[in-house]
């Protein structure tokens, strides 16, 4: 059985479902309207009796409160370049004595790090 089905006719306005999402958007506003005079106060009632303060978590706020900057991010990430560098050069020979499977197990978490 074969169903042929019609070719796009492109990008282009579709005017009935806009008429549709206009229609049923005004019939929204028509119906929400009356119900702002009791919306309005048990929000603030809520706001001010129920809820409490929010903490915000942010990164930037933890950032301005410890003192750090992006600055300060770069140099710890340039120590620990330095440090993991240092620390492969003199555990060198120690590696090569591990098997192989121990051996890619430590280059993975090096790598993780």
């Amino acid at each position: 059985m074969s169903v042929k089905v019609s070719e796009s006719t492109g990008y282009g306005p579709n005017t009935q479902m806009s008429l549709f999402g206009y229609v049923m958007a005004a019939i929204l506003v028509i119906v929400l309207l009356p119900l702002i005079p009791v919306l309005v106060p048990a929000w603030i009632l809520w706001k001010v009796f129920v809820s409490d303060e929010e903490i915000e978590h942010s990164f930037e706020n933890w950032r301005r409160e410890s003192g750090r900057t992006g600055s300060d991010r770069l140099e710890d990430d340039e120590a620990e370049a330095t440090d993991a560098e240092s620390a492969e050069s003199e555990s060198g020979d120690a590696e090569s004595d591990r098997p192989d499977a121990e051996q890619t197990e430590a280059d993975q978490t090096a790598a993780e790090s």
